[in-house]
């Protein structure tokens, strides 16, 4: 079974482009490790040769794998005019059988020495598509399938493409640190870093024994559903429990979420910088809840001491939960198990903190202390979802 993959933006990286391809091919060797497969680089395309048994590992890594625009099973012959049609019609009656009833075929020489020119190999594959099967008809404009021919070191032809995760390969834009809650955002604002070449590890605060066990277990869980797209991920687990409560003794109500949001991001920093973080992910969108207007966000990132991404900042949660669907993390997330921001809300939240107000209430609280205790006592997961082949 051959694989051909199409890479990303990477074609867009001109003098840089080959160390993002090296970034990408260890990637997918990562993704691919127990399947037995072999991956060939050449000319802007990956190709991965496998058995038969392998087939759902390697189409479940190049599901998972940042930096690629799409891939496909491709039947690979000799450059020659007779055995690439011959391939053709072979794809065509595949497309036939999975419901296609119109095609048109498009094709790219990179060969420049074979002897059909791109579109005269499209008319002839095509004539010889609708001679073995009359009732597939040719559609130009507005076809059930294209039938993709590209002329290479070999001759490559297949039919439906799946389409790849885009971005940049991860890894390439160095570490990040995400804030993972149990909720819908976060899970997605991660996925959405990896896009853009950023791995991952994350941080969850619990405050046990007001929270339980299965909120921490549905955090491990979602972290193991983020790790193959960012090849790996480490969970640190820090327990805020005595930091809720200083938080419950010694402030007004109506800021606990402000100043925990503040100890989040200042036990965040110190756990970014003694991991080689390059920045926090959050999956905070504007006015979404109490904690995230923008007054509220400032304060929250006034303990931080590193940049704050928010890639979902202006998004919706329609569009939110579509992708978690999409990514497999919707079903856990929402899941009934409170994490400690949900447990300690205040009924009536301050929605427009002000700075030199939150600063004095946070100083007088001198969490400190207890943002150390909690590092030193977290915990650590090690998570990589590998895939395996069915042999």
């Amino acid at each position: 079974m051959t694989y051909l993959v199409k890479l990303g933006e990477l074609s867009l990286k001109g003098g840089n482009k080959a160390g993002f391809e090296k970034i990408l091919a260890r990637n997918l060797v990562a993704l691919l490790k127990g399947s037995g497969a072999s991956i060939v680089s050449h000319d802007g395309r990956f190709y991965i040769h496998c058995e038969d048994y392998a087939v759902n590992h390697v189409e479940n890594a190049l599901s998972h794998l940042a930096g690629i625009t799409g891939w496909a099973q491709a039947r690979k012959c000799e450059k020659e005019i007779n055995t690439v049609l011959a391939a053709c019609v072979d794809e065509a009656s595949l497309c036939f059988e999975q419901g296609a009833r119109s095609f048109k075929v498009e094709s790219r020489r990179t060969d420049k020495s074979f002897p059909l020119r791109s579109y005269a190999l499209n008319c002839q594959a095509g004539d010889a598509i609708c001679k073995t099967f009359p009732s597939f008809k040719v559609d130009v404009h507005h076809p059930d399938v294209i039938i993709r021919v590209e002329i290479r070191e070999k001759a490559f032809i297949y039919g439906y493409e799946k389409k790849g995760l885009r971005g940049l390969p991860v890894g390439s834009a160095g570490r990040g640190l995400l804030l993972l809650s149990g909720g819908i955002d976060s899970p997605v604002a991660g996925f959405l870093m990896t896009l853009r070449g950023m791995s991952l590890n994350a941080v969850y605060f619990h405050a046990y024994p007001y929270t339980s066990d299965e909120a921490n277990r549905k955090v491990i869980k979602l972290a193991e559903i983020l790790s193959p797209f960012s090849l790996g991920l480490k969970l640190f687990m820090l327990n805020f429990a005595d930091i809720e409560r200083r938080i419950q003794e010694k402030a007004p109500a109506s800021w606990a979420t402000v100043l925990l949001r503040m100890a989040m991001m200042e036990a965040s920093s110190i756990l970014a910088r003694r991991n080689k973080c390059k920045a926090l992910i959050t999956g905070e969108s504007l006015s979404q809840v109490a904690s995230q207007t923008s007054e509220n966000i400032y304060c929250a990132q006034s303990r931080a001491s590193f940049p704050v991404f928010r890639p979902l900042i202006g998004t919706d949660k329609e569009d939110i939960t579509k992708k978690a669907i999409a990514i497999g993390t919707y079903e856990t997330s929402i899941l009934p198990f409170q994490d400690c921001c949900a447990l300690f809300s205040p009924q009536h939240p301050v929605l427009h903190a002000s700075i030199p107000q939150a600063r004095e209430l946070y100083e007088s609280l001198d969490l400190a202390p207890l943002i150390s205790e909690a590092i030193k006592n977290k915990e650590v997961h090690k998570l990589f979802r590998r895939f395996e082949a069915s042999k």
